[in-house]
């Protein structure tokens, strides 16, 4: 292992793990909530607020105008060992209110209750309509300078290191919904470069369900909760979504993605990135070239099975950002590759017969290499969730000389909405001057006043041209790389409300996904369609969207409308016959396992000097052990991270059993559903469950000794994906293997090809 990459850098306990466990307080995995230990008693001696944790960040401590001000990171939190007012006076009592007598009312002199208490009412902004429930983490992007050949954007230049805010996202569902349901993934970039801020806004998923962007409206209304009962949340398995996607067929491509293991990630570390749109990119001689965006994970594209997806939305709705915030916790720094495919800026602005203004059309990668460009790794958390991750503001327009936009539809409408939705949901136009959001590069723009105006500008000539204020600001020229609106010729044409032919194709693509998948792939794809279409009421509305799945494939359509009792349509259109993109599926490779949680099965009478090398090991390879065992506290000198009761599979990507626990005493069903109903049990039922839930999820399982019989006695030894041996790093070594391909799927065969 290299040791010097930040992904294996397990937060220095890779080399004495073993030493540190010995009477530990705190276990060597990520999850701790602040940066020092609590203790039981009420502290009482005052003292400064404690320094942020080692792995969280913050928004550079620049000005509304993004001047260098030196002050570090903490300064922009509170100062100070006591309670004060918004204006700093200092506070005897916040339990009590001002009142007349202490049975009296309360009085309306209460300053501080009434500040206090209006602040709170006014702690929430408006939820974003889409996006509403992400997280974020702040890195850093380092380019490559492969991108020079076709851009002269700064920040891609060879070794240029930039600082970066990512936003995850899910698409429908509010601020309180889970991570884990099944929907489309934003995946939004602010790169604070020299030269002004740019956001690449971008999606798991590289199509969108509409062509043009004035029915926005309508595709998140038809996938948001009805209207009439406000369910159902997060989730698009209802009558109004599949209403209008089988309505509005140019929808078909993105909804198959949708419905396949795209729509339900493993993580946020696990993710593709896709700008959806075409750009521009403008090099140092006016030349252009046509691109599109992608981010490849360093760990691959792996997916949650559905039954995980259901089971993590009621165990730990905050799966996904508590997945990217431990890891990151960790030292298992997720880390992308940015690449950009290639295209002659046409004057068609097609590339073998695709329209690139189409955004629900793919280039498949073997027709278009994606070239990478550079690396992004994420390396801090944020210190405040609400300032940084939630006044976020990204926006399409916000680009840096060098990329510029195109004429995409929908592209061209998101360049007016984002500026617009800022404006309301920040309180005001100054939302460039929030902490998270202020570029970091000089800004001299002579916007003034406002909502929420944090500058003190100084002159008095806030325009141009003037003498007043010696002429500042001035224009930039070529000299200074002044942003250029890139003259292309534009078509003469009528004013219409209409698309090209070449936007009338709304089946081909989606056709094209489905022969690149995997059999395993189609079965849940199948699955998928099958369980959203059953949700729906009206029995019209099934057999509308049978009739596109028929004109996508037959097999896809024969087996959702087996599942729905109802007959499979023939095509109304010639099939496709597009040649299968490899580059779609998630199965056939193999990838690094950082960040991944190993669960280690245990009990008292278990192989405990085992499980301490077995600790050790799975630290050195940069993932996080977390022990089970029938009670808390510590196992000898090991610490518990999980019980039995608190432990489900959906928590680990790989299973290790070293023990065959006898029930334990709180193995009774009136305390522990999990716990069976059988009490002539010789192994506690809650372990056998998670060895079978993840025998179900396709997961790796691994066991030495007593742990080892148990597997044998369950019938599972030999099995694909189940590994026994005479010790516990002999047994994780095959299980390391295992979790390189992210699944066993030979495990369950396939029933269509």
């Amino acid at each position: 292992m290299d040791a010097s990459k930040p992904a294996k850098a397990v937060k220095g306990v890779v080399e004495n793990a073993a030493e540190k466990v010995a009477g530990a307080l705190t276990p060597d995995v990520p999850g701790a909530p602040g940066s020092a230990p609590a203790t039981v008693e009420e502290p009482s001696t005052p003292r400064d607020p404690l320094p942020p944790k080692k792995e969280q960040g913050a928004p550079a401590t620049v000005t509304p105008t993004g001047a260098e001000t030196g002050a570090p990171a903490p300064s922009k939190g509170q100062q100070g060992a006591y309670l004060t007012t918004a204006q700093g006076a200092r506070l005897r009592d916040t339990d009590h209110s001002l009142k007349a007598g202490e049975r009296g009312p309360t009085l309306l002199q209460d300053h501080h209750l009434r500040e206090k208490i209006t602040h709170f009412d006014h702690e929430r902004i408006p939820e974003r309509v889409v996006h509403a429930r992400g997280a974020g983490a702040h890195g850093v992007f380092e380019a490559y300078g492969t991108a020079l050949a076709v851009t002269k954007a700064g920040f891609l230049k060879k070794g240029k290191k930039t600082d970066v805010f990512v936003r995850f996202s899910t698409v429908l569902g509010s601020r309180g919904s889970a991570d884990t349901v099944r929907d489309t993934r934003g995946f939004a970039t602010k790169f604070y470069t020299d030269e002004g801020t740019f956001d690449l806004v971008a999606n798991n998923i590289p199509v969108f369900f509409i062509q043009d962007g004035i029915k926005f409206p309508d595709v998140i209304h038809a996938g948001k909760p009805h209207p009439d009962r406000e369910i159902p949340q997060a989730q698009s398995a209802h009558d109004t979504f599949w209403d209008f996607v089988s309505l509005h067929t140019e929808a078909q491509h993105h909804t198959m993605w949708n419905m396949s293991d795209r729509g339900i990630p493993r993580s946020f570390r696990m993710m593709e990135g896709f700008g959806v749109h075409t750009f521009r990119l403008v090099d140092e001689a006016g030349e252009t070239v046509l691109v599109k965006f992608h981010w490849k994970p360093k760990l691959g594209v792996h997916s949650l099975t559905w039954e995980e997806a259901q089971m993590l939305s009621g165990m730990d709705p905050d799966f996904h950002r508590r997945d990217l915030y431990d890891a990151i916790e960790a030292g298992a720094h997720p880390e992308w590759e940015l690449g950009i495919q290639v295209f002659p800026d046409t004057p068609d602005q097609t590339f073998e017969g695709i329209d690139l203004l189409d955004p629900t059309k793919i280039v498949p990668e073997e027709l278009a290499p994606v070239q990478p460009v550079g690396r992004m790794t994420l390396n801090r958390t944020p210190t405040n969730f609400f300032a940084e991750v939630e006044q976020v503001a990204f926006h399409v327009g916000h680009l840096p000389p060098g990329i510029d936009v195109t004429d995409d539809p929908l592209l061209q409408t998101r360049l007016f909405s984002y500026l617009d939705t800022q404006i309301t949901r920040l309180g005001g136009p100054n939302f460039a001057q929030i902490p998270i959001n202020r570029p970091h590069c000089p800004v001299n723009d002579m916007l003034r006043d406002g909502f929420h105006q944090h500058a003190v500008h100084s002159g008095v000539a806030p325009y141009r041209p003037n003498s007043l204020d010696g002429g500042n600001p001035f224009v930039a020229g070529d000299a200074e790389n002044a942003f250029v609106d890139t003259p292309v010729e534009v078509a003469r044409g009528r004013k219409v409300r209409a698309n090209p032919v070449s936007f009338d194709d709304h089946f081909s693509q989606a056709r094209l996904f489905w022969l690149s998948m995997s059999p395993v792939e189609k079965e849940h794809i199948i699955r998928a369609y099958t369980f959203e279409l059953g949700k729906c009421y009206e029995q019209a509305i099934k057999e509308r969207q049978l009739r596109c799945l028929a004109n996508i494939d037959p097999v896809l359509c024969r087996e959702v409308a087996t599942g729905l009792g109802l007959p499979a349509p023939e095509p109304a259109l010639p099939l496709a016959d597009p040649a299968p993109s490899p580059a779609l599926s998630q199965v056939g490779k193999e990838w690094p396992g950082d960040g991944r949680v190993i669960g280690i099965v245990v009990d008292d009478g278990a192989d405990l000097d085992g499980v301490r090398d077995l600790r050790r090991d799975v630290f050195a390879a940069g993932m996080v052990p977390l022990l089970i065992a029938p009670h808390g506290g510590m196992l000898g000198d090991l610490p518990v991270q999980r019980t039995f009761a608190t432990a489900r599979s959906i928590e680990f990507d790989a299973l290790l059993v070293a023990a065959a626990p006898a029930p334990a005493p709180d193995a009774l069903p009136a305390r522990d559903a999990k716990a069976g109903a059988d009490d002539s049990l010789t192994v506690d039922p809650r372990v056998t469950l998670m060895i079978e839930e993840c025998w179900r999820h396709a997961k790796a399982i691994g066991a030495w000794g007593a742990g080892a019989k148990l597997l044998a006695q369950s019938g599972l030894s030999g099995a694909p994906g189940v590994v026994s041996g005479d010790s516990a790093t002999e047994v994780f070594t095959a299980v390391q293997r295992l979790m390189a391909a992210h699944r066993v799927w030979e495990r369950f065969p396939a029933s269509v090809a």
